[in-house]
């Protein structure tokens, strides 16, 4: 059963919640990715951690890297490697959209979450511009503005 805001058949298991803080977003894909068998049961489990994980593109090909898989529990030797480079599934249109784009100065591929969609791995990944400290601090002004905001139309109800 899908939780509340997001749509049937999605089962998220991880979110980067400070690649919102860090960057500001400019675009969105969804991508697949490859991992083996005991990287899918460790995402079943939700051993899973997108923090200071980024994308690139490598010959022609896009790349997850420093997302940790933690091993999983009932892996024997054939366990995967928790940081190791996983390949992004992104077609060729996709890859050529966003090549130029990372080349410019400051942009970045971003992981922003992974989650199942009808039995398959996803990842969103977004195309993010670092922000600056005073940027942060406008971010947090209006978050806090906004709460305070509900809160008040809360209470009136």
């Amino acid at each position: 059963m899908a939780r509340k805001g997001e749509p049937a058949g999605i089962k998220i298991i991880a979110k980067n919640r400070k690649a919102f803080h860090e960057f500001e977003i400019l675009d969105t894909w969804e991508a697949g990715i490859v991992l083996l068998g005991t990287e899918v049961k460790a995402l079943r489990n939700g051993r899973c951690s997108l923090g200071d994980s980024y994308g690139e593109i490598r010959k022609g090909e896009g790349f997850l890297l420093k997302m940790h898989i933690g091993p999983y529990e009932m892996g024997n030797r054939e366990n995967h490697e928790p940081f190791r480079p996983r390949k992004l599934l992104l077609n060729k249109r996709e890859l050529r959209k966003i090549r130029p784009k990372l080349e410019e100065q400051g942009l970045t591929l971003v992981p922003l979450k992974i989650y199942f969609k009808q039995g398959l791995v996803k990842v969103e990944v977004g195309l993010g511009r670092g922000k600056k400290i005073h940027d942060k601090r406008d971010s947090k002004a209006k978050q806090d503005v906004k709460r305070r905001m509900d809160r008040e139309l809360g209470r009136r109800d």
